[in-house]
């Protein structure tokens, strides 16, 4: 009888029940928000294949969040939520969006979000995510009353943090109980997330995965340019002066990673000419990428644009659905869970 307590304490359901309960969902796999990426087709599909679909608000406007959310709703009844970046000029009317829109779980990123923000969406009984790059920010963040933490390593795609996935799990893991921890950051496998979920993750996040799956509308030479590289092609964006911070980006090199290059070289010169100020350089080189991300998601210019990867890019070896992707890594875990049981 304590043996087979002990193999159901091991099982999946079991392991990830929290993460599925708080979710709502079948699969406690989350679509990481990838902006141009996540968009209605690739959001509901996850959710309809019993993941949970996250929509990327990324730079757009209130009222296309309204459209791009009510979209989602007409192709899946299932639950999703939506990913607001907080750098946003107008993230607090992007929030009345998503509670006008009933949206049910709302991902705070790229930041510390003020307590008036995740105060209003829980008013709104929205349930609220944020990212902790560190225990010392999980902590804080609990205490503002998030609902749920993301840890996501550097080997993420995207805008990162300069610490790994495995040191934050094992950093972070151990010591939060109060709310859920979803781990993401370089995952492909399910025998990885459930060595997390066995380290006390209630899910795990994958974005790069998703990328190449059928139902992603991202142009065929984006998915090409996935499916031929490896890990040591997504390399993280370099900083080359340090009065303008550039926040780590990790993708594919290209011609447009040498671009990112020469954009920081020419606004340094411009400033030391004293024709901008350091303010605007600093957003002259942060709107680099958001044009960069555009050129490449949605012009399909794959050699200046942006291919935001993450370094679990090289195991993309196949174009397929988001059906069998999910439940390819819902075997894979509960294989390997039997394997140790």
């Amino acid at each position: 009888m304590h043996e087979r307590n002990e193999e159901m304490k091991n099982s999946l359901n079991d392991l990830w029940k929290r993460g599925c309960d708080f979710l709502g969902v079948q699969h406690a796999i989350l679509g990481g928000a990838m902006t141009w990426v996540s968009e209605p087709n690739l959001v509901s599909a996850i959710s309809n294949a019993g993941g949970f679909g996250v929509l990327a608000c990324g730079a757009m406007s209130s009222d296309l969040l309204v459209q791009q959310i009510r979209k989602t709703k007409e192709m899946t009844q299932k639950p999703f939520g939506v990913n607001l970046i907080l750098m946003h000029p107008d993230i607090m009317e992007l929030a009345s969006a998503c509670v006008k829109e009933s949206v049910t779980h709302v991902f705070l990123a790229g930041g510390f979000p003020e307590a008036k923000l995740v105060d209003f969406l829980k008013q709104e009984k929205i349930n609220v995510i944020a990212f902790a790059p560190s225990l010392i920010m999980a902590k804080k963040l609990i205490r503002m009353g998030v609902d749920a933490l993301v840890i996501e390593g550097m080997e993420a795609g995207g805008h990162i943090g300069p610490v790994s996935t495995t040191v934050l799990a094992q950093e972070i893991l151990p010591h939060i109980k109060e709310v859920p921890v979803f781990v993401a950051g370089g995952i492909d496998r399910g025998e990885a997330i459930a060595s997390y979920l066995k380290m006390g993750a209630a899910g795990c996040q994958l974005g790069t995965k998703f990328v190449c799956a059928h139902e992603s509308q991202v142009p065929a030479n984006f998915k090409r340019a996935f499916l031929r590289a490896n890990a040591r092609d997504a390399v993280v964006s370099t900083q080359i002066d340090e009065r303008f911070p550039v926040i780590p980006v990790r993708g594919l090199s290209n011609q447009g990673t040498k671009d990112f290059l020469q954009c920081q070289r020419q606004v340094i010169e411009k400033v030391d000419k004293g024709e901008l100020t350091l303010k605007d350089g600093q957003l002259e080189i942060e709107h680099y990428w958001a044009g960069a991300l555009r050129k490449a998601v949605v012009d399909g210019d794959v050699e200046h644009g942006s291919l935001m990867a993450g370094q679990s890019v090289g195991m993309v070896s196949k174009e397929e659905s988001v059906g069998d992707i999910i439940q390819t890594l819902v075997s894979e875990a509960k294989a390997s869970l039997e394997v140790f049981s």
